[in-house]
């Protein structure tokens, strides 16, 4: 008995594509896409290029029906996300509408092997072919996927390279110190003559404004609410100001005539994607790169309140006292009350904010005081200093001379560096003779870590150093600013000065009814009392 197989074959009875696709009776319908990568004038003039030879092209096949073309204007083919064209002419393939697509090259389709290779297979599963003139692809033909493969590769690499060449290009201009910027939503600067930035007046005020008002006491939010109460347009042309505008713009330090360059970059040459530079690749800190809208110390003094409010986790209140008004007792904030806030004797009232807040515990003995009391302590403490104020500037000229001397520091910083230079040359030298010579790996990681340990440890130390010098120079310009604020006042307060009370002092602690103490800016303390009458217990 045999046990050969019998085998039947049953021909197929649908055939894989349309009948429209190859009938020689029905024409067969024929778009174009075009595109070109630049909005430039060049690649425009192209482009138009393009679309009339398209035009002629497909008219002057009789067997071909023209059903359109498809296009992108100054749009990168390296992913299809943002080219409404392509995802157009896709749609209407998938949709029946036209049978053939004709296009210049593989590269004007996609530098994307993933992208072209899914969008052919989709058209050719509802019998859409792909002809790429320049390459005499034809996607129904058997090697014409092998083809597509090999010519979208080539076509991505050649975007790999375009885009590392330009991301060279730009880290050699970092590097160089040539500093760009935004000028469409930036500012205060516009590109001058030599290409360097120079300063647009009329902006600039707004920036001095931003920073004089921080500095002042007044909130991120209100400053927003200011400019757009005023309408005084945003950097990117719009009418209402957000709070996260604001804050870029006092910690941008452009404003202050340096640059850091580098501050993202790109991830992906595919996606585009740019994210944020946290160490990932070099920056570069250019100094006085260009005129500066803000002065350095000023700018400095701003980062100094910025980092002090992030550090306790306070946000600043539009009540001028908030934030300002301490327990002598238990060193608690004080906070606002509002009591018969329904009747005619309203009032607000501010309270230590630890006083009630363990039981069992014996409350805080400061008392509660009246915010018309804490507004005539300090009329009355800003009225000792303006009352002999030439002699009070005299007396802080010591103080400014001591905190502008930051030698001590300078010499630290110095051995410091030297000291890490010296430590990071060891880990070279370790890590190159382990790599040539056979060494213990035990030893060889211990000795590594030892010296890493001692590199992170002196990296701190130079980074405490320099935040303490930085700090000591924050403090010179907060008295300098001090005692500009007191030579433009001529006479003596005959009422509370918010504006003023913003400027100059720091905090005021309470401890009893006879002692209430002003801390100011510069650093002096004038002990007070408030009336008795505006005491709220």
């Amino acid at each position: 008995m045999s046990n050969k197989s019998n085998i039947t074959v049953i021909p197929a009875t649908i055939p894989l594509f349309t009948p429209t696709t190859f009938s020689p009776i029905n024409k067969r319908r024929v778009a174009a896409y075009a595109r070109v990568s630049t909005d430039s004038e060049e690649q425009l003039t192209s482009y138009e290029a393009q679309v009339d030879y398209y035009t002629k092209y497909i008219s002057e096949h009789p067997d071909w029906d023209f059903k359109g073309i498809y296009t992108d204007e100054g749009i990168s083919a390296v992913n299809t996300k943002k080219r409404e064209g392509f995802k157009q002419m896709v749609a209407d393939g998938l949709a029946g509408e036209f049978d053939l697509l004709v296009t210049k090259s593989v590269s004007r389709f996609a530098r994307n092997t993933v992208d072209s290779l899914n969008t052919i297979r989709q058209l050719k599963e509802k019998g859409v072919e792909c002809f790429f003139e320049k390459e005499n692809i034809w996607t129904f033909d058997g090697k014409g996927e092998l083809l597509i493969t090999i010519m979208s590769s080539l076509a991505q690499e050649e975007s790999r390279n375009i885009s590392q060449n330009v991301t060279w290009g730009q880290r050699k201009r970092f590097a160089d110190g040539k500093v760009t910027i935004p000028y469409k939503q930036f500012l205060g600067y516009q590109k001058g003559e030599n290409g360097r930035p120079e300063i647009v007046e009329s902006e600039a005020k707004i920036v001095r404004r931003i920073y004089q008002e921080y500095l002042s006491g007044i909130t991120i939010r209100e400053i927003a609410r200011n400019l757009t109460s005023d309408r005084i347009p945003t950097p990117a042309g719009k009418e209402k100001w957000a709070v996260s505008t604001i804050m870029s713009i006092l910690q941008n330090e452009k404003y202050r005539g340096d640059a850091r360059l580098q501050k993202t970059f790109c991830a992906d040459f595919l996606t585009k994607k740019m994210v944020k530079n946290e160490g990932q690749v070099p920056q570069y800190y250019v100094e006085n790169s260009h005129p500066a809208i803000v002065p350095p110390e000023i700018f400095e003094i701003v980062q100094v309140e910025i980092a002090k409010n992030r550090k306790h986790n306070t946000k600043r209140s539009s009540n001028c006292f908030a934030d300002k008004v301490f327990c002598g007792e238990c060193g608690a904030l004080y906070g606002s009350k509002t009591w018969n806030s329904t009747s005619k004797y309203k009032r607000t009232v501010w309270q230590c904010n630890g006083k009630y807040k363990e039981r069992g515990v014996e409350p805080c003995a400061t008392p509660n005081v009246d915010e018309i009391a804490l507004q005539q302590v300090f009329v009355q403490a800003i009225n000792q200093i303006l009352g002999d104020k030439e002699q009070y500037i005299s007396a802080l000229q010591p103080l400014i001379d001591m905190l502008a001397d930051t030698k001590e520091f300078d010499n630290e910083i110095q051995v410091l560096n030297e000291r890490l230079s010296g430590i990071y040359a060891q880990l070279e030298l370790m890590v190159y003779d382990n790599a040539r010579q056979l060494q213990d790996q035990q030893e060889y990681m211990e000795h590594y870590s030892e010296l890493s340990s001692r590199y992170e440890e002196v990296k701190n130390q130079l980074s405490e150093c320099e935040d303490k010098k930085q700090l000591r120079l924050a403090r010179r310009d907060k008295v300098l600013q001090f005692m500009d604020t007191l030579r433009t006042r001529e006479k003596l307060l005959i009422e509370f000065d918010e504006v003023l009370f913003r400027a100059i002092v720091e905090k005021i602690t309470i401890f009893s009814l006879n002692d209430v103490r002003i801390m100011f800016r510069d650093g002096s303390e004038i002990q007070t009392e408030a009336p008795r009458k505006h005491y709220a217990d």
